[in-house]
């Protein structure tokens, strides 16, 4: 009981003084007076500590400035004492805001350019109106691929190169055109400067090279080089295709036009030159003098050794070029064309500058620019491109079918005079010489000579050469479809090979295997007949054997060889041989009559034929032969 009250009085008194506590507290709990001003106290106490810590920021900074100060001077000025050491007077170039390797762009409606600070050239090309096969777009110049330099020496003895200095740029307005100056500063008056000169929508670029105040930095009694190297980026399906058409051409003398080798690398020193292209197939880069090079070094290098492996690039061009100097100043006016490999435009800029294009030569040459060019031109213009084809392989076509007319003629004429042929060869089997003789004499009396059958065939050769360089470089065919081809400029494709096959590819094409097939049925209606009428001579080859193995070896070549060449080109050639089988069974049916032929034979065979002096002198050097040969047997 006791324990109890115990427990209850201590919890009481607990309680009573846990409240008189409570009680004093609140009795001796500050007044807002007192509040504010203990509040104004700390904050004083706040901004007196941020106070002493800013002060001692600003000193320790000041000190740290003074430092680096101190420090950047003294490297400044051994870093242009060395820049001076090394460059003598274009040290100053180094120390300018442009000494950076910033780019400068610049576009047009055709081109998309950046120039660089370091080195003053063009170090970006980009055709805006095409794309490659992938659909990527056309860089001529792009990561480095091509180099543009000066190396020269100056006058305290040192041999620089504008590759390395930097050159500041400006960008400004002459009218319609914009102007990019790049100058390699001594001086803010004294420079060598490049300067190009941009038309809205032009693939020419003026471009000059000239110096101011440089007379006495520049050591003009030596040698001066401008260095133009390119190496050309692949932008066709096949590289293969590609490469065989990417070559260094340029014009020299005035009006000749030569070119380095297709293949492997090459080398040349020509003078007077007048303008460089590095034809890239369907894209150039070609550098134009207003005055011609005096002396220029030209390689050419293939990059392309496997075209598994190799499939960036396809050539090197490169060109070492002497600059000339006019009073101690250099004053160089030069134009730079970046563009289609196309004959129409590159015929606008004048100085024969369409001749970059592999016409052909002499009179294949001739013909596509007189001829081919303008007809595929004129049908182009108002007719699909595979249309425009056909059509001007038809015109051709009928155009050259007198010369079919006079080939199957001759070739009648000798299936005709084939039983008389053999029989002279039998009577004169053991005299070579008079069988020979008598031949050649029926020949001429039927007017059956089997030269004139070789003849007409002559004739075509131009036009079939000219054709097969016309197809290849017609830019107008790039990226053109018609039925299964994709781009008639490139091989068509209906299947993909897992494997390579030398010489064919890994793709078949096929346009090719539709003229192999018009190739091998059109030479078995002529190539054959003709080995049939032609008679088997002792001593010589056995044509009709021969001409059997050209029946099977043409379309082989056929197969081969194109399946990896312009589709537009095998187009051309199964329609063409197409016609010619329709022609050769017009002829044979409804124009040519054997027994009129015959018969126009007899009555040539009874006419007394006059000799001309090749004919009169080849029968008398028989004759005498033949005696000769008698003559010899008596004595034995």
């Amino acid at each position: 009981m006791e324990e109890k009250k115990f427990d209850l009085n201590s919890i009481i008194g607990f309680v009573l003084i846990f409240g008189i506590l409570l009680y004093m507290l609140w009795q001796n709990q500050p007044t807002p007076e007192e509040l504010a001003e203990q509040e104004k106290a700390k904050q004083e106490q706040i901004d007196a500590e941020k106070k002493e810590e800013a002060v001692k920021k600003t000193e320790d900074t000041f000190v740290t400035s003074s430092e680096n100060f101190s420090n950047t001077s003294a490297a400044d000025s051994v870093q242009l004492e060395s820049l001076k050491n090394k460059l003598g007077a274009f040290a100053y170039a180094s120390t300018l805001s442009s000494a950076t390797d910033k780019t400068t762009e610049v576009k047009t409606d055709v081109l998309d350019l950046k120039f660089s600070n370091k080195g003053g050239y063009i170090s970006e090309v980009k055709l805006k109106k095409f794309v490659d096969y992938d659909s990527l777009p056309i860089y001529i110049i792009k990561d480095g691929n091509a180099a543009f330099n000066i190396n020269f020496p100056t006058t305290d003895n040192r041999i620089l190169n504008t590759q390395d200095l930097y050159f500041q740029p400006s960008v400004t307005k002459n009218g319609e055109n914009t102007v990019v100056s790049m100058k390699l500063k001594v001086s803010e008056t004294k420079f060598l400067e490049y300067r190009y000169e941009l038309k809205p929508d032009d693939y020419m670029i003026g471009f000059s090279i000239q110096s101011k105040g440089l007379a006495n930095v520049i050591n003009s009694s030596n040698e001066i080089n401008l260095d133009w190297k390119l190496n050309t980026y692949r932008h066709d399906q096949s590289i293969t295709y590609e490469n065989r058409y990417t070559r260094l051409t340029y014009q020299y003398e005035e009006d000749k036009i030569d070119k380095l080798a297709q293949a492997g690398e090459d080398e040349e020193t020509e003078k007077d030159v007048k303008w460089i292209s590095y034809r890239q197939h369907f894209f150039s880069s070609i550098l134009v003098a207003d005055k011609p090079f005096k002396t220029v070094k030209l390689t050419s290098k293939d990059l392309v050794e496997d075209e598994e492996i190799d499939t960036v690039f396809t050539k090197q061009f490169t060109s070492k070029i002497p600059l000339s100097f006019a009073s101690g100043e250099l004053n160089e006016p030069l134009r730079l064309y970046f563009g289609p490999t196309d004959s129409k435009t590159l015929k606008q800029y004048g100085d024969n500058l369409e001749e970059s294009i592999p016409f052909g030569w002499g009179i294949f040459g001739w013909i596509n620019k007189a001829l081919f060019i303008p007809l595929f031109s004129f049908l182009s213009s108002f007719l699909p491109y595979g249309i425009a084809i056909i059509v001007m392989t038809v015109l051709i076509k009928l155009l050259m079918s007198f010369v079919q007319y006079k080939q199957f003629l001759s070739q009648a004429k000798m299936k005709i005079l084939k039983p008389e042929l053999e029989a002279i060869k039998e009577k004169y089997k053991d005299n070579k010489m008079k069988a020979q003789q008598e031949t050649m004499a029926l020949q001429n009396k039927a007017g059956a000579s089997p030269l004139s059958g070789c003849l007409p065939a002559l004739i075509q050769l131009p036009v079939f050469y000219a054709l097969f360089m016309f197809f290849p470089t017609a830019f107008a065919l790039r990226q053109k479809s018609f039925l299964w081809a994709d781009d008639l400029s490139s091989y068509d494709v209906i299947a993909e090979l897992p494997f390579n096959i030398p010489l064919y590819g890994s793709h078949v094409s096929l346009f090719p295997i539709l003229a192999a097939i018009a190739i091998f049925f059109y030479m078995k209606m002529t190539t054959g007949q003709q080995a049939m009428a032609q008679p088997t001579q002792e001593g010589m080859p056995d044509m009709a054997k021969m001409m059997k193995y050209m029946i099977y070896f043409s379309p082989l070549l056929m197969l081969f060889f194109f399946n990896q060449y312009a589709s537009g080109l095998s187009l051309y050639y199964f329609i063409s041989n197409l016609i010619s089988i329709g022609i050769m069974l017009v002829i044979k049916n409804y124009i040519i009559d054997e027994d009129k032929v015959l018969a126009k034979i007899e009555v040539n065979k009874a006419k007394p034929k006059k000799q001309n002096k090749f004919q009169k002198r080849m029968a008398d050097m028989m004759e005498q032969a033949e005696q000769q040969k008698k003559a010899q047997q008596r004595k034995k």
